[in-house]
């Protein structure tokens, strides 16, 4: 467990926060840190919802479910045992759907909002977006928070391939649809003349007519058409992705880094410390899971084992007692030097995230986190004591 010299209330830290942006490589709990805080929550008397965009549906398997969609699911605490007056609910983003929302929302009109979703340009462009997971986890998020119906949102963000993703991505359509960008596409566009005089003078007239060559008149028209319309959107945009940012920048945001004791892991931890520290992000703590915990630095066997070593004396024979204690020596001094090697790695993270919130180690568990009283121990264990970063 974590080394404690000034503890921090974790318990007290959950109840005041508000939203929850789990952070850090793949296949490191990330998945499950973020359940699991959910979980926490609901049985401290909270509405909580967790929403993962995790395509290996390891969420709905640590809660117990076949699957999980893009509508909130209650879970059923009951089975847990536990008296709580509170919910936990899930999710599980429908990139698709999330982009089509976000356009009924900032379109002016219906009749905006219908020629954006029924262009050819705009459906191609949604499903490149809905392959930008982050971006939609971030709409989704915005959503969730915005509509007051939970006192607590965990988020599991995709897996990294760019560290720098998902902090980015509230930004990434409002510069995709820059207002330069539109009057360029815009500039050799004129719908009052006929098909052929169209297109003007200009680079972009160049491109529009290698366009209408190559893809046709009707192409051309969807294209001009949906920008046009788009160009009337830009401020709705501007003005969402404002209130995501002061949304990840509220005092009642955490983001928390979570990490395994590994190299490459832990450098992805370390560099999200640096850049949520840089970006004046609030940064909640650092939780790295899967610790090998190895009690006391006494490498003979016969000493760790005590009492039952004399118990196994009496009906083992001396020769076989011998080399099982030797095997077990070795066995324990393996597992000291791999947790003295996982500690000092667990140093630079630690280093990394000074002033950011709480330092929580979760040691490795048996079997795998698949039901809710897995996640139950999985969260006794991180809510208890920490240490102060």
């Amino acid at each position: 467990m974590a080394r404690v010299s000034d503890p921090y209330d974790m318990e007290a830290w959950l109840d005041r926060t508000k939203l929850v942006v789990c952070v850090g490589a793949g296949g490191v709990g990330k998945t499950t840190t973020a359940a699991t805080l959910a979980l926490c929550g609901a049985l401290r008397g909270r509405k909580a919802v967790v929403l993962t965009i995790d395509p290996a549906r390891r969420l709905a398997n640590s809660l117990g479910l076949k699957a999980i969609g893009n509508e909130r699911t209650q879970i059923d605490l009951e089975g847990l045992g536990l008296s709580t007056s509170g919910q936990l609910w899930a999710m599980m983003l429908d990139s698709r759907s999330t982009f089509d929302g976000l356009i009924h929302r900032v379109a002016p009109d219906e009749a905006s909002r219908d020629r954006i979703l029924s262009n050819h340009v705009y459906r191609h462009m949604a499903d490149t977006f809905a392959g930008s997971q982050d971006y939609m986890a971030t709409e989704t998020l915005y959503d969730l928070v915005s509509s007051g119906d939970f006192d607590l949102v965990v988020l599991d963000t995709p897996p990294v391939k760019n560290a720098l993703d998902f902090l980015e991505s509230p930004g990434r359509l409002i510069n995709f649809m820059d207002e330069r960008v539109l009057r360029w596409f815009l500039s050799p566009y004129d719908p009052n003349a006929v098909f052929g005089r169209r297109l003007m003078m200009g680079t972009s007239a160049v491109v529009f007519r290698l366009l209408a060559y190559v893809f046709g008149r009707d192409f051309l028209d969807d294209l001009a058409t949906f920008f046009e319309d788009f160009q009337g959107l830009y401020a709705g945009f501007v003005e969402r992705n404002d209130a995501v940012v002061a949304l990840f920048r509220d005092p009642a945001t955490s983001f928390v880094t979570v990490c395994a004791p590994n190299h490459s892991s832990l450098d992805v931890a370390t560099f999200f410390q640096e850049e949520l520290a840089r970006r004046d992000l609030p940064r909640g703590g650092i939780v790295v899971n899967q610790v090998h915990v190895c009690d006391g630095t006494e490498h003979d066997a016969r000493a760790v084992l005590g009492d039952v070593a004399a118990e196994l004396a009496e009906d083992v024979e001396p020769k076989t007692m011998s080399a099982l204690l030797a095997r077990l020596g070795m066995a324990h001094t393996r597992l000291r030097a791999l947790h003295v090697s996982e500690t000092e790695l667990a140093e630079q993270v630690r280093e990394a995230g000074r002033g950011g919130g709480f330092y929580q180690e979760v040691p490795r568990l048996e079997g795998n986190v698949h039901d809710l009283e897995a996640l139950h121990e999985v969260g006794r264990r991180l809510l208890s004591a920490a240490g102060v970063l």
